[in-house]
């Protein structure tokens, strides 16, 4: 029996600087989590990793992330996606610099 589809965003890490980002609904890569375009359908779904994918120079490792409706836009549903979010943790730079 297949599994049901749930909702994901296409991430990826930026090929230069190593920040993870997200696929946007116009196709650009943002490192801001709210910004992510939430997949609903599995075909569309497929199809936009693939294209990503295919940005060797842009990004690398794309995947698609299981994520749900939050009320800033989609929220991770598993604690490594909550962690890849906030940046690195080992030292304050990127992301967590500005904290």
């Amino acid at each position: 029996m297949p599994s049901i589809f749930t909702p994901k965003v296409v991430t990826a890490n930026a090929l230069l600087e190593g920040d993870v980002v997200y696929l946007t609904n116009d196709d650009r890569w943002s490192r801001d989590l709210s910004e992510a375009v939430l997949l609903t359908d599995e075909g569309d779904a497929d199809l936009r990793l693939l294209q990503a994918e295919a940005q060797t120079g842009v990004v690398v490792g794309a995947y698609l992330a299981d994520m749900r409706a939050g009320p800033n836009g989609p929220e991770p549903t598993h604690f490594r996606e909550a962690f890849r979010r906030k940046g690195p943790s080992n030292y304050a730079h990127g992301k967590q610099e500005q904290l």
